[in-house]
């Protein structure tokens, strides 16, 4: 048992005011600690079913709002979040884990996201043709949705909802937005600031909640289209049962991705890049880096001997604590997981170099810690190798050639990130060119696109179409209209046409 201090309540955020709503709640622990300090109401149908009619109540008016004065709410929630950034990463940290430098990259990235939806007036500008025919002008415009809604993760709490509502609201939709119900307090306390920075009551609504309150926003007809991001299992039944319901469905789903070593490689500055993408937020990020691919058994060597050296100088400890480089897992269950895996990996045959087990930190002791893990010898097949792990586990691949390792990642069902470590700008041209991965780094261990490009994998890392924020974004959250117009001069009267109309 737990020692149980003083619990704060967390509810929703629906039609501009704080409500509570569902029958059922659960614990949200701080993990540094492993104490239960607040508890979420969890929404039920009816909880999600007000949500989404304040949503629909303000959309007539939202969507007649100009796109100049969404702007200027997105320009005041940008200073009004690096204002209270401090306050927010504190959130993040007492409920997902992660270091406080590593909440504040999280929350600067997604603040990214509001200054590009502040270019609303750019962004929804439509396309005009003048004479299309005599006389005939033709136009398409950009209209939203309506009601739209949003599945969060765990992992990054602040900066996965900015990635979504955001860009919707300013094209004119107003949201539902369903966080992790592991670490809900960010989501809230950036909604009150959009309410402060003007945002309409109803526009933006916030419901914490479980399973039942996802199928609500899948099923529920009013709900337009529905973005997500989590494992590959969710996103697929996310994309399977909101497309079911005829709804648009964008969801983002799991990685394994792949860092490719060559012998030419800097070595030092490609361990010291690897560190941070294998062991940062603990590895909860699906643009970690868990496995490298070592291309000749020199490189693997170096590789291997260079992060042993590098692991035994990292501070694993609360994330409160600024000189730490890795803070918690999110829960106990989690971090039993992983712990299962690397287990899994010794009894598979792979060479458990690194064994962060056994780590304590003092004071700390019922906290959910679990040092960084580095394995050699990995193999495809392995379940180390194939499936996502989610923690500070990092394996070592040994390979002959690129076409080797290319061929091995080509291979895999997912598709996210991956990268390669070279001086040859051949072998980087045509790593970049061929691999089949969505988003790919050169000498980048973590290549997330910047806010005016697209995030979004391929194969089983992306059910949809259309990628996340960015430019994809206002596509998925908008429907195009094309409209052509002739004013026929007065006193004229036509014939009857009846062929089919041509531009000639």
């Amino acid at each position: 048992m737990y020692d149980k201090p003083q619990v704060t309540a967390i509810g929703h955020f629906i039609n501009g005011q704080h409500a509570t709503g569902g029958s059922r709640s659960q614990d949200v622990f701080n993990p540094a600690v492993g104490n239960a300090e607040k508890r979420v109401a969890l929404a039920d149908k009816t909880t999600v079913e007000a949500a989404i009619a304040a949503a629909q109540a303000a959309f007539p008016a939202w969507r007649n709002t100009t796109p100049a004065k969404r702007a200027e709410v997105m320009f005041r929630l940008k200073q009004l979040l690096e204002k209270h950034a401090d306050r927010i990463c504190r959130l993040i940290t007492a409920e997902h884990g992660k270091v406080l430098n590593d909440a504040l990259g999280e929350l600067q990235r997604g603040i990214e996201n509001v200054a590009f939806a502040a270019y609303a007036p750019e962004l929804l500008k439509g396309e005009l043709s003048r004479n299309v025919g005599p006389g005939i002008d033709s136009w398409s415009e950009f209209q939203p949705l309506g009601v739209v809604a949003g599945i969060t993760p765990f992992n990054f709490p602040a900066m996965v909802p900015l990635w979504m509502w955001p860009i919707a609201v300013v094209c004119g939709n107003t949201f539902v937005l369903k966080p992790s119900e592991r670490d809900p307090s960010a989501a809230i306390a950036i909604a009150e600031l959009a309410h402060e920075a003007g945002l309409p009551p109803g526009v933006l609504n916030v419901v914490n909640g479980g399973k039942e309150a996802v199928d609500v926003l899948l099923s529920d007809t009013r709900v337009q289209a529905v973005s997500f991001v989590g494992s590959t299992p969710i996103a697929e039944y996310v994309y399977q049962t909101g497309s079911a319901h005829g709804k648009r469905v964008q969801a983002l789903g799991g990685a394994k991705n792949h860092a490719v070593v060559m012998p030419d490689a800097d070595i030092g500055n490609a361990v010291n890049a690897l560190m941070g993408a294998a062991y940062g937020s603990c590895g909860e990020r699906c643009m970690a880096v868990p496995l490298v691919v070592a291309v000749g058994d020199a490189t693997a060597d170096a590789v291997v001997e260079k992060l042993q050296t590098e692991i035994a100088k990292m501070k694993v400890g609360p994330g409160t604590d600024t000189a730490n480089d890795m803070g918690p897992l999110v829960t106990r269950e989690h971090c039993d997981k992983v712990r299962g895996y690397v287990e899994q990996g010794v009894r598979e045959g792979a060479t458990l170099v690194v064994d962060g087990r056994g780590i304590k930190v003092a004071g700390h002791e019922k906290g959910y810690y679990l040092g960084a893990c580095l394995f050699d010898h990995v193999k495809p097949g392995m379940r180390i190798y194939q499936e996502e792990i989610f923690g500070p586990v990092l394996g070592v691949v040994r390979t002959e050639s690129l076409q080797q390792a290319m061929e091995m990642i080509d291979a895999h069902e997912y598709g996210n990130g991956t990268c390669i470590f070279t001086r040859d700008g051949e072998a980087a041209r045509y790593f970049t060119d061929h691999i089949q991965v969505g988003m790919v780094g050169v000498n980048v261990p973590l290549p997330v696109p910047v806010s005016y490009h697209s995030f979004g994998g391929w194969k089983r890392s992306l059910f949809g179409d259309l990628a996340a924020y960015g430019p994809d974004a206002v596509r998925f959250y908008t429907k195009r209209k094309t409209i052509t117009q002739r004013w026929p001069s007065a006193g004229v009267r036509e014939g009857a046409v009846f062929s089919f109309p041509s531009h000639r």
